[in-house]
Order: C-alpha cells, then sequence, then structure tokens
C-alpha cells in the first residue's frame, strides 16, 4: 500500500508539471495566473521558515539572544542592499555560526 501511494504521488507530481511544462501541448495558464504564481516561492519559504527563525526550541524567542533572529535580520538586510544571493548566503551562515557556538 505504501509503494502505491509512493507511485500515485509521484505520477501526480509529474504529470502536473509535464502538463505546463511541455512546449507540444496547448494548455497555457492566463497571464494573472501566472501572476499569481510567482508570490508561490516567497509563500512557501516564509511559512518553512518562520518557525526555525522565531521559535527555534518550540517557543517565540523574540529575544536579543536569539541567534537565528539576528542572521535572518542580517540576511534581509544583506539581500535587500546588494542583491546578491552567495554573499548573503555566506555572510548570514557566517554570523550564524559566530553567534550560535561562540558569543551566545
Amino acid at each position: 500500500m505504501i509503494m502505491l501511494s509512493i507511485v500515485a504521488m509521484a505520477a501526480l507530481v509529474f504529470f502536473s508539471r509535464y502538463v505546463f511544462l511541455e512546449p507540444k501541448l496547448p494548455l497555457r495558464l492566463a497571464p494573472q495566473i501566472q501572476s499569481m504564481l510567482s508570490y508561490s516561492g516567497p509563500a512557501v519559504l516564509t511559512a518553512i521558515l518562520a518557525p526555525i527563525v522565531f521559535a527555534p526550541e518550540g517557543e517565540l524567542w523574540l529575544a536579543p539572544t536569539n541567534p537565528y533572529l539576528l542572521a535572518a535580520l542580517l540576511a534581509g538586510l544583506i539581500i535587500y542592499k546588494t542583491g546578491n544571493v552567495l554573499l548573503t548566503t555566506i555572510l548570514s551562515m557566517a554570523v550564524f555560526l559566530v553567534l550560535n557556538n561562540l558569543v551566545f
């Protein structure tokens, strides 16, 4: 039963993507729907990251000693100022490691 569920989910994901990505198929999304889908990536990332940043120990932690929160704020500031994803990733990870292991 588990294997059947896995195969069914894989088929569903494959065909749902194939229908919209195959250029030979005449199916296209409306521009309004394409515009709405541009928000799905940031929405999913926010849903994943918010619990990690604000509640890393299971409880709400909004103190200035929260290394997750400080590194996330730094990452937001760096990406806003530079627009460089690689620089943002490296600097915010380095700051998080320093804060988490040496300071707090």
